[in-house]
């Protein structure tokens, strides 16, 4: 389903590289390193994938489905290079909710934690204490702060993702009318970044007939999110088109409308999976959405990491490692591993796709 890509330097989530890698250093003596990397050495990229590594997935929530997806299947690619892997997270997506994990997983000695932030800088003290006792810290989905962290993988370009979402939907609604943004969290950086190239797509002049009225948040929570779809078209029962780049919530928004005198007449755009969204796209609640393959994103996560936790890589601009069967992947500016685009669904296309 995916093209695999290199990262890019234009993609503005991009954060900062790391130094150095665990090759020859101990977790004790890694205390003396940087915060950074917790060492000084160098990588190599001949060097072989350590056995036995631990990885520990931390994803927004717990009972997330999508993150699910991700993290199961890094746990898988852990078993082909001879690791292990878990999921441990909190239950809600509160900005410090995934604190006390990161302070356990640092107690458990994890060769790496793979974090999808709820708030860029909430988990910072934690993943900076991780870091000084030379475990790795990957960020996935929604980046932590630049210096948290050694690599982000990115599902996308974070800019082609934003933009992309708004041409489409200026598509379906003929550049015409009212829209709103329903999100996730406030603090999700993933989803500010998307919103922030959003804004800026719909200042360029074949929008000027579009006018964006409110961005409101579900927290993805499928309730909340649901409610928050509700109430946008009671406060705005004019609205053409909403965008969702959240799974949760364009599932919810998706199941109001389609029970709704709005449906057909709202058009509903954003990012989901197949099996999600296939009855909504195929009553005609949904002409189209769009997701890469999270399956790929926890795959590509949990080699990254192992490389790192290998000495393979040290997250500088330009070190190259291979990643399974998903092939070689170069690290971009400022640490940031980019999977691929994402792939646009629609009726013709959605039952080629089952996750």
């Amino acid at each position: 389903m995916m093209l695999r890509t290199v990262a890019t330097a234009a993609t503005a989530v991009s954060l900062a590289l790391a130094l150095s890698a665990c090759s020859g250093t101990t977790k004790e003596s890694a205390d003396r390193g940087s915060a950074k990397t917790g060492t000084t050495a160098k990588a190599d990229p001949d060097a072989p994938l350590r056995k036995g590594l631990k990885l520990a997935f931390l994803p927004k929530q717990i009972n997330n489905p999508y993150e699910k997806i991700v993290d199961d299947a890094g746990i898988a690619a852990a078993r082909e290079f001879g690791g292990t892997g878990k999921e441990v997270g909190p239950s809600d997506a509160g900005a410090s909710s995934q604190v006390s994990y990161i302070n356990t997983l640092i107690q458990q000695r994890q060769d790496a934690i793979l974090v999808a932030a709820n708030d860029p800088n909430a988990v910072c003290g934690p993943l900076k204490q991780a870091m000084r006792k030379n475990i790795k810290v990957v960020a996935y989905d929604s980046d932590t702060a630049k210096d948290c962290r050694q690599l982000f993988i990115n599902q996308a370009g974070s800019e082609e993702i934003g933009r992309g979402l708004v041409r489409h939907l200026g598509e379906q609604i003929g550049y015409r009318g009212k829209i709103a943004i329903l999100s996730a969290t406030q603090n999700a950086t993933n989803q500010n970044t998307w919103i922030g190239f959003m804004r800026d797509e719909l200042k360029l002049p074949r929008y000027k007939d579009m006018k964006l009225v409110k961005v409101a948040y579900g927290d993805d929570a499928d309730q909340k999110s649901f409610q928050q779809t509700q109430g946008l078209l009671q406060a705005y029962p004019d609205l053409k088109g909403i965008i969702s780049p959240t799974t949760v919530g364009i599932a919810a928004a998706a199941r109001y409308l389609s029970d709704s005198s709005y449906k057909g007449k709202v058009v509903l755009n954003g990012l989901g999976t197949p099996n999600q969204m296939r009855k909504y796209v195929k009553d005609g609640t949904v002409g189209q959405f769009s997701l890469w393959n999270p399956e790929d994103l926890g795959y590509l996560g949990s080699y990254a990491a192992a490389a790192l936790a290998s000495g393979r890589i040290s997250g500088a601009e330009g070190e190259t490692f291979k990643a399974g069967r998903l092939g070689t992947y170069t690290v971009g500016k400022d640490g940031e591993v980019v999977l691929g685009k994402p792939t646009v669904f629609d009726r013709g296309n959605i039952d080629r796709f089952d996750f």
